[in-house]
């Protein structure tokens, strides 16, 4: 007789069902479908999440909310130069590079922000933080393939306490995931202040980035077209800025009391 809610985060298994193994996926369709069927609300992470539980799982509209995901206060704080000094110093950044954030893992696409330094100014770097996957060798692979050593640098196991220097050392984000839930580094980075450059695929991101405004998204898996956008914010110091700016201004909605509020108003609904 208790009333339920559950949060779906993704459905990435059954979109990329060849990221997982398959007794995996066996077992979280039977949780994911179980849970959706008996609770009585079901809070999606994103909108591209409700449609996912709606196709798989034939789930009526009227019983999902979608309720973003909360940004860490810490990003929306500016780093002090002292501090940003300490950090650049402390991971040996280059003066220029382009951020990413996430899971080294084939499903985030690293690879095609790689790919992309062959049509950007050669002293801009690329640093990409993240847990390490075998994807990496592949990465490293490519990279000394095409004489990239000087300009790929990854990070492992970087401080959660460190990422907000680093993001606001960086000159913009990418992100080339193929599939997110909703992408939380994305909201990070516009948090504070680096305009992302992501890809228009139909997930979690295109949630958060208002195109043109406060970031850029690029063709679907067009490595030309991503280069593109990030030489243009690289070029237009002034576009970066303010798309920079407006990036911040924009994400407060993913800010933690505005996230509670509309917690308490589900959880009102519901027990009413």
């Amino acid at each position: 007789g208790i009333k339920s809610v559950v949060t779906i985060h993704d459905l990435i298994f059954l979109r990329y069902p060849e990221y997982y193994k398959p007794i995996d996926r066996k077992i979280y369709n039977f949780k994911f479908r179980y849970a959706c069927q008996v609770a009585d609300r079901i809070v999606a992470i994103s909108e591209c999440t409700k449609r996912d539980i709606m196709h798989f799982y034939h789930i009526p509209e009227e019983k999902i909310d979608v309720v973003y995901q909360g940004c860490d206060p810490q990003y929306s704080v500016r780093v002090s130069e002292s501090r940003k000094s300490e950090v650049r110093l402390k991971y040996d950044l280059p003066e220029k590079f382009i951020l990413n954030v996430g899971s080294i893992e084939e499903r985030k696409n690293l690879m095609l922000a790689v790919q992309a330094l062959k049509d950007i100014p050669s002293d801009v770097h690329l640093v990409a933080i993240g847990r390490k996957t075998p994807y990496v060798n592949k990465i490293m692979d490519y990279v000394a393939e095409n004489n990239l050593e000087d300009r790929v640098h990854l990070i492992h196991d970087l401080p959660h306490k460190d990422l907000p220097a680093v993001y606001q050392l960086a000159t913009l984000f990418v992100y080339p995931s193929r599939f997110e839930g909703f992408g939380m580094v994305v909201a990070e980075a516009m948090a504070c202040g680096v305009p992302p450059v992501a890809f228009a695929c139909p997930c979690g991101p295109k949630d958060i980035i208002r195109d043109g405004e406060d970031g850029l998204l690029a063709k679907n898996g067009d490595v030309e077209d991503l280069a593109e956008k990030i030489c243009l914010l690289i070029e237009r110091d002034e576009l970066r800025k303010r798309m920079g700016s407006r990036a911040r201004e924009h994400v407060r909605r993913f800010d933690i009391d505005t996230i509670m509020q509309q917690w308490r108003q589900l959880f009102d609904e519901v027990t009413s």
